[in-house]
């Protein structure tokens, strides 16, 4: 029987076809082949999810527009037009209309959600609490709970979503530990949710919070607070005393002069003794929005040996405080300071502080600089 085998010259055994020619090339040579075949690759992928994306996406269109003009034609039917046709109060709903075989799929089933959800936020009242009533009836609830139990932290987020933008309650086992993921986005849902929802004690979280609280995540939870009906609002001292997030002192900090909690105060004169200078500044500048005058003498005292950040917000609580027991400490920080912050906060306290003639002395003895510094502080048009 023939050998088929492939041998080399010298007739030494089994070669690979073309691995000889392969090694010979140059090292460079190989290397940018394998380069370029593992970017072919790489641009062939992208391209295959750029057109599978956009494939699901004109599926789910064509899907969205056979099924909302069913809802929609259901809703006016079954909502609108009984609530215009005099059954004031709770009219009867037939939430069998709704059970179709249309809506067993689970993709018309999430599409039916969407569309309650947008509906309840378009409708306050009796129709919203309809459409309330609608997502419980259907058991869509418990689709969006089974969301909040998946790993996927973007299914999470979504059922946290679609559970408040119907008002239903979330228990707190599963809520809370989420709003102190790891997964920032998800933290930040489950936090916002959890303050429009719980009616007794929604800023529990607080509590066992030890993520940090970044500055966007501050201003989306200080709308979620201040625009969501009915909250109780706690005193914030109980966290600027135990809390060891500094995140949450400092937005602490902010609610107090927001909801002006004169009983915070206290709490928030003890925060001058911490390390922090950070913290140290933002418990200055809140003892003076608040405009709490048993502090002044107190912030006067550890002045000369703060940072610079410190020494301003001195200036500005005590001009804000306004109560013209500092105007000869001010007047000497304006006239002898080598800093400008420093010397403009001091004016700036100053005018707030002393009476029409100290200025006027001020205004003479002082140098040009210092005399611009001075009518730009006496513009009543400048806030401060």
């Amino acid at each position: 029987m023939p050998d088929i085998l492939p041998v080399n010259e010298t007739g030494e055994g089994f070669t690979i076809p073309y691995f000889d020619q392969w090694m010979a090339m140059p090292v460079i040579i190989r290397v940018a082949v394998v380069f370029i075949g593992i970017s072919t690759i790489f641009i062939l992928y992208i391209q295959f999810r750029i057109w599978f994306t956009r494939y699901k996406g004109y599926l789910l269109n064509k899907r969205v527009e056979k099924v909302v003009p069913v809802i929609d034609a259901l809703i006016a039917e079954e909502i609108f037009m009984k609530s215009e046709t005099g059954q004031k109060g709770a009219p009867h709903i037939n939430f069998d209309a709704f059970r179709i075989p249309l809506f067993a799929n689970h993709k018309n089933k999430q599409i039916l959600i969407d569309r309650l959800i947008n509906y309840r936020r378009s409708f306050s009242g009796s129709i919203g609490n309809h459409f309330k009533q609608l997502y419980l009836e259907l058991g869509l609830d418990k689709l969006s709970t089974k969301k909040m139990n998946r790993r996927s932290w973007n299914m999470k987020v979504r059922g946290i979503r679609e559970l408040t933008g119907m008002d239903v309650s979330i228990s707190d086992v599963n809520i809370l530990p989420l709003t102190n993921s790891k997964r920032h986005e998800l933290r930040t849902e489950a936090r916002n949710a959890y303050i429009k929802l719980s009616k007794n004690e929604p800023f529990k979280f607080f509590d066992i919070s030890s993520e940090p609280l970044l500055d966007w995540d501050q201003i989306e939870l200080f709308k979620t607070i201040t625009t969501t009906e009915n909250i109780a609002i706690p005193n914030f001292a109980r966290w600027v005393t135990y809390s060891n997030n500094k995140s949450i002192i400092s937005f602490c900090l902010k609610l107090i002069v927001h909801y002006n909690q004169q009983d915070a105060a206290p709490a928030v004169i003890k925060l001058l003794e911490t390390k922090d200078h950070i913290l140290r500044a933002e418990a200055i500048n809140c003892l003076g929005k608040l405009k709490y005058e048993p502090a002044e003498a107190q912030l006067r005292h550890i002045y000369s040996n703060q940072p610079l950040n410190c020494q301003l917000e001195i200036l500005k609580a005590i001009g804000r405080m306004s109560t013209g027991e500092s105007a000869q400490f001010l007047r000497q920080e304006f006239m002898y300071s080598t800093d400008f912050d420093i010397r403009k906060n001091a004016a700036m306290s100053f005018v707030r502080n002393a009476s029409p003639e100290y200025i006027d002395e001020l205004m003479e003895a002082s140098n040009d600089e210092n005399k611009l510094i001075l009518k730009h502080s006496m513009n009543p048009l400048i806030k401060y």
